[in-house]
């Protein structure tokens, strides 16, 4: 069994305290997290793996990769990795890439992609038994949909943190709401994760409005050092309903600490 290398604390305190303020694992939960290989998917495997062993509660923990059948992302090499964690593992290989040519009607690859993964791994979670899919967007990706959503939608939205699917048989949450991606960076780079570069072809492809954003995002916070703490407490409202208790106690206590180096 490969041994677990453990994240830094910082990091487990901010998965931790986002999975305790919007109450994401509960008591016998069975938590399947998808695993695409990149960097951010692979720590928060390994930070459910060492919240696993810490937790006061017991729950399952396993993953799922989508493989979308293109030469330009080939995830096969998780499938060595990921059992020796000692944890069970699926492989859902599905021809995304293929399926797009001659179905996508007006929408982004991107967007096309994201469906067909997330009903995958929906699927699999419901034939193997698992009731919350985990998911490993960061504070910079809520951040980058939000301002997103308001320059060229015209709407305040991000990632909501923990919420039911519409069918109402699964829960999807969000334990990293409260990491920035430099945190995840750092980690996959200092614990030598097996990174999967260039897990979304179509978008490293050609640049992207998010990929604007990041780079926006960036220069505005070399002048500004608060701003995603202050993007943090904008997103509030939009992120789903937090756990009694958590909504009421002051932010100078709740948040001010979360997004760390």
């Amino acid at each position: 069994m490969t041994a677990v290398v453990a994240p830094s604390r910082r990091l487990v305190a901010a998965a931790g305290r986002a999975i305790g303020d919007y109450d994401m694992i509960r008591a016998n939960d069975r938590v399947l997290v998808a695993l695409s290989g990149g960097k951010d998917s692979l720590s928060l495997l390994h930070v459910l793996l060492h919240l696993q062993k810490k937790a006061p509660i017991r729950f399952e923990l396993a993953a799922a990769t989508v493989d979308p059948q293109s030469p330009d992302f080939d995830p096969a090499p998780l499938k060595d990795y990921v059992p020796q964690l000692g944890i069970p593992y699926f492989y859902e290989s599905f021809p995304i890439v293929e399926q797009a040519k001659t179905s996508m009607q007006g929408d982004s690859f991107c967007a096309f992609c994201s469906r067909l993964r997330r009903g995958l791994l929906y699927g699999c979670a419901r034939r193997e038994g698992y009731n919350v899919l985990a998911l490993a967007q960061h504070l910079d990706d809520l951040a980058e949909t939000f301002l997103m959503s308001a320059f060229f939608g015209g709407k305040l939205r991000t990632m909501q943190a923990h919420y039911v699917i519409d069918a109402g048989d699964l829960r999807v949450i969000r334990p990293f709401v409260y990491v920035r991606e430099r945190q995840t960076a750092a980690y996959a780079r200092n614990a030598g994760l097996p990174v999967i570069q260039e897990n979304c072809p179509a978008c490293f492809s050609k640049p992207t409005e998010r990929m604007h954003m990041k780079q926006l995002l960036a220069g505005l916070e070399k002048e500004h050092a608060r701003l995603f703490p202050n993007l943090l407490t904008a997103m509030r409202p939009l992120m789903g309903p937090m756990k009694e208790g958590q909504r009421h106690m002051p932010p100078r206590h709740r948040h001010d600490r979360l997004v760390v180096d």
